[in-house]
């Protein structure tokens, strides 16, 4: 996490997919936060545009996790169509959201308190990574 945060000088999910040549669409989801797809050589990071925009930061960021730990899996087709278990991909994109944005040493670090109330982060997946 910290090589890639050196690397392009942010820890904001919007610039890491822009320097990643990432697309970012937002987009009507119903219920859905977002998700990412791949098209040919052409990777875009789906987001509910009715999100508040600190829930995108976060939702963004949780998808730049499964490009980046999962980029050959599709965990919505998974869930969907299969029964296959998606929690260990899920959290490990949760881990990577949460590494990214408390990364200290990013311009857009959050504290827990604001990741609970503002960001809407679940408390057990901050209290498990940094408690623990």
């Amino acid at each position: 996490m910290e090589q890639l945060i050196k690397k392009y000088g942010t820890n904001d999910p919007f610039e890491l997919a822009k320097a990643l040549y990432i697309e970012v669409v937002f987009e009507p989801l119903g219920d859905s936060f977002g998700y990412f797809s791949r098209f040919n050589r052409t990777t875009l990071i789906h987001i509910n545009e009715s999100l508040p925009y600190k829930k995108q930061i976060t939702t963004c960021a949780h998808e730049l996790g499964h490009v980046i730990l999962h980029p050959d899996t599709n965990a919505a087709f998974l869930k969907s169509n299969t029964y296959y278990p998606t929690s260990k991909i899920e959290q490990e994109a949760n881990d990577f959201m949460l590494e990214l944005l408390f990364n200290r040493e990013g311009e857009h670090s959050i504290s827990i308190k604001e990741a609970t109330e503002e960001y809407g982060a679940p408390k057990q997946l901050l209290y498990k990574n940094f408690y623990n």
